[in-house]
């Protein structure tokens, strides 16, 4: 079992990933589980407050370091102890990682290493940032998923337990699907079709049409490297690849789920 956790101010939203898709489907298989810890319930004052004025002035407000800091103690304590049928784990290293603007950017290739972790602690930001202090005393890492601004972190924790929780045996309906996903190699998707035949004059391409396995394999390739080349062309440059190389074979796009 991998351990998700997640520090936020707003669990109502992370929990939206309970009620569907391939996460919840791994949560109720036993696959993977997921806490959520409110760093409102780590205050002392009545208004249970966790922001304040930036020092220095400025607009808008930061988190406090002492809710984050206690609510994510609390959330790493909890994921290091395991639960039920997951004694084997017990003590295990919680991994923690900040969501901020200011990260890495998150990718396949890391959330094939978050796979191999026993717990994933993800902390979300709100307002103008978090106290630097929290940062450096609790996070391990910290992560982006691209250069825009959210209005917190939430989004991007649900997209990251989502990336990391596919690549778990026995997450997706089909053993080959992580491998072939779009971004597994250097690579864009291909272009897909289904039934029917025919939508408003357009016709599917006839190779896929011809049951020649090897002949909708090259093709596919040919598609996926021509539209890599059109519209991401620094995926083939970060790979090392150019047009004469033989490129990865390539897969499904991000948002594909598969059917139960």
């Amino acid at each position: 079992m991998r351990r998700f956790g997640v520090v936020t101010l707003f669990p109502s939203l992370v929990e939206a990933l309970t009620t569907g898709g391939i996460t919840a489907r791994a949560l109720q298989a036993g696959l993977v589980s997921l806490g959520c810890w409110n760093p409102r319930d780590f205050t002392e004052d009545r208004h249970r407050r966790v922001d304040d004025r930036p020092y220095g002035g400025g607009p808008g407000m930061v988190m406090r370091a002492e809710p984050l800091a206690a609510a994510t103690r609390a959330a790493r304590a909890a994921l290091a102890a395991g639960g039920p049928g997951d004694g084997e784990r017990d003590g295990a290293a919680v991994h923690t990682v900040y969501l901020t603007p200011q990260g890495r950017r998150f990718d396949q290739a890391r959330a094939r290493e978050l796979a191999e972790l026993d717990a994933l602690l993800l902390v979300c930001g709100r307002y103008e940032g978090v106290d630097e202090r929290f940062v450096a005393a609790e996070v391990d890492e910290e992560l982006s998923l691209g250069d825009f601004v959210l209005s917190g972190g939430e989004l991007a924790a649900m997209a990251v337990i989502e990336a990391v929780t596919r690549l778990l045996p026995g997450a997706l309906g089909h053993e080959d699907s992580a491998s072939e996903d779009s971004f597994s190699g250097a690579l864009l998707d291909c272009p897909h079709y289904t039934r029917p035949e025919v939508f408003e004059g357009r016709s599917v391409p006839p190779v896929l049409l011809s049951g020649d396995h090897e002949a909708v394999r090259r093709w596919r390739l040919e598609q996926a490297l021509s539209r890599t080349r059109e519209r991401r062309p620094d995926l083939l440059r970060d790979a090392g690849m150019d047009e004469g190389r033989q490129a990865p074979r390539q897969g499904r796009g991000p948002g594909h789920e598969e059917s139960e």
